[in-house]
């Protein structure tokens, strides 16, 4: 981990990362960025409380404290560290310059509500195989796409769901609510099925003086994969305050969904 990084992008899967590299992308032209990403042995159980300790073994490297950021799952992790280790997250008072922050997207007031969790009462509740819910999730998580984009994506899904830290099939987790003692934003999509206004706007409850929500127009739920540039603009705008001196404007690139 450089020295010079100011933003920790947290990702809760090695697979899910595709979805996160337009935005990160993005915001590298103007802010330096690591991603972490989670791992977990093969012949151990995953759990959050294993990898914010491994996040903290990696954000020890760190002579400072940083700004987090995630999406979905990444962001529950994110959250979870910023409230165990709140120190580490962002400076004293005495270095006003370097106040860190929180940035969350697609992550409910109830932060394990993940799209994990979607699945796997689909999977519980109704007669349909495995593979007509992942066709569903992919139409909850990205909107109609073609055929060929749709089987892709399922595949990716379930690689996700093997290495996502939170939940499995035999057990559901909850994580506590509230919110956090450094500046925070949270993000949704406005036409995200899984995280939806009124669970995103659940979080007004938990602000405080400086704390930010803002809603994409579209882009379901994985929002920023979509829209990398108007999502990395809202962002820079709230670190701005803090030790930005200066943003420029760029164009997005068309990617494709599956690459």
């Amino acid at each position: 981990m450089s020295n010079e990084t100011d933003i920790v992008w947290i990702s809760s899967s090695h697979v899910s990362q595709r979805f996160d590299r337009p935005l990160l992308e993005y915001l590298s032209q103007y802010v330096n960025v690591d991603q972490w990403e989670y791992h977990h042995h093969l012949d151990k159980g995953s759990s959050i409380d294993e990898a914010v300790n491994f996040l903290d073994e990696f954000l020890s490297q760190s002579s400072y404290p940083v700004n987090l950021a995630g999406h979905g799952a990444g962001g529950a992790i994110a959250l979870t560290f910023a409230r165990r280790y709140p120190q580490k997250v962002r400076c004293s008072s005495r270095e006003p310059r370097k106040a860190r922050s929180l940035v969350l997207l697609s992550v409910a007031s109830q932060p394990a509500n993940t799209w994990h969790v979607y699945y796997y009462l689909q999977r519980k509740l109704f007669t349909m195989s495995r593979r007509q819910v992942l066709k569903n999730c992919v139409r909850h998580l990205f909107g109609e796409q073609s055929q060929n984009t749709t089987k892709k994506l399922m595949g990716i899904l379930y690689r996700d769901l093997e290495q996502s830290p939170l939940h499995s099939l035999f057990k559901l987790i909850e994580l506590p609510q509230g919110g956090v003692s450094m500046p925070m934003m949270v993000c949704g999509s406005k036409n995200d099925s899984i995280v939806n206004s009124p669970a995103l706007k659940d979080w007004l409850k938990e602000f405080k003086p400086g704390d930010i929500l803002w809603e994409c127009p579209k882009g379901h739920h994985f929002f920023h994969y979509f829209y990398p540039q108007q999502v990395g603009e809202e962002m820079l705008s709230f670190w701005q305050p803090y030790y930005l001196q200066s943003m420029l404007k760029s164009q997005p690139v068309d990617r494709n969904l599956t690459n």
